[in-house]
């Protein structure tokens, strides 16, 4: 009998596949236990071997992957430089899911902070997260460089990403998007670039291609944006973030210019020509760098964290909902 085409999807996403896409290359497995700090979400590719979603997967999404963000093209012929997405948290949900930078092969992670499992508060009249969040790989901020444009030093992570497509995307997917401008965020002292982005396959794609974009077919989503970031931190009793340019969003090609910075930030450190302190740049796939592995290495780094177990419970917390005036 012919199972119904939802149940098919319900199948592949149980077996750690995401939807069509970028995300056909590539897989997950999970460990530890859900709603626990030990729960790890490690990344595979096509072939089966364990890689990092922070260093192995390419940044630009081209048919074979490339190396390198390429020359701009056409908009007259409908092509466009995609880029990929790694998909930490889903929209609506509230779980601080972070790439693990400091650990090897970066899996996906549930953040702590003094021990505690990290959730993001729900300021009315939002839901956790507004967007599909999460970062582009082979990027990083570098903390030890002071950005010209903000004044102020990177965030030492990759570069963060608000997907603003209709889909609700998974924890781990990796999702071709288009560009269509950035948000410059400086949250405690720190430069926090925001790429605002659309996957490739959404059926709004094909008419929003820069940030006026948005604003047109997407009206009040960048004001909430703006409000959503000024005011995340107020609830822990932290003061509301600030913005580059006041913040004004830039437009696709400013937020290119960006993007391809912290691609040379993240070169030179896989090619350890800069300090990264504690960040762990384990890899299989990235051709000269020092700190490749083996495949065996890469297996036994995922073998040696806890085997996967039911989920434990989700703190009420996230139920919370907190009121500012305006």
């Amino acid at each position: 009998m012919r199972a119904p085409p939802g149940l098919w999807r319900l199948l592949l996403a149980a077996r750690g596949w995401g939807r069509l896409g970028a995300m056909s290359r590539y897989s997950t497995e999970q460990r530890g236990r859900p709603n626990s700090p030990d729960y790890r979400l490690y990344f595979k590719n096509a072939d089966g071997k364990y890689i990092s979603p922070f260093h192995d997967i390419p940044l630009f999404a081209g048919p074979k992957e490339d190396k390198e963000i390429p020359a701009k093209r056409s908009k007259t012929t409908g092509s466009e430089v995609l880029f990929n997405m790694v998909v930490e948290m889903p929209r609506w949900t509230n779980a601080k899911m972070e790439i693990a930078t400091e650990e090897p092969l970066n899996p996906i992670k549930h953040d702590t902070k003094k021990g505690k499992l990290r959730y993001v508060a729900n300021i009315f009249p939002h839901k956790g997260y507004i967007w599909n969040y999460g970062a582009l790989p082979q990027t990083w901020e570098d903390p030890n460089h002071t950005d010209n444009l903000t004044g102020c030093c990177g965030d030492n992570d990759p570069i963060d990403v608000c997907e603003i497509g209709s889909k609700v995307r998974s924890s781990g997917e990796i999702v071709q998007v288009k560009v269509l401008g950035v948000l410059g965020l400086i949250d405690e002292g720190e430069t926090d670039w925001k790429i605002i982005a659309i996957s490739a396959d959404d059926p709004e794609a094909q008419k929003i291609h820069d940030i006026d974009d948005v604003k047109k077919h997407k009206p009040g989503y960048l004001e909430a944006t703006i409000d959503w970031f000024q005011l995340y931190k107020v609830p822990d009793g932290k003061p509301e973030n600030h913005f580059a340019f006041n913040g004004e969003f830039k437009n696709k090609d400013f937020a290119v210019e960006i993007i391809k910075s912290t691609h040379e930030h993240w070169k030179a450190l896989l090619h350890k020509k800069v300090d990264g302190g504690a960040i762990k740049c384990t890899n299989i796939l990235v051709s000269g760098s020092p700190f490749c592995c083996s495949e065996e290495d890469a297996r036994s780094i995922v073998q040696s964290a806890p085997a996967f177990m039911n989920g434990g419970p989700v703190s009420p917390e996230v139920d919370s909902w907190y009121f500012f005036p305006k």
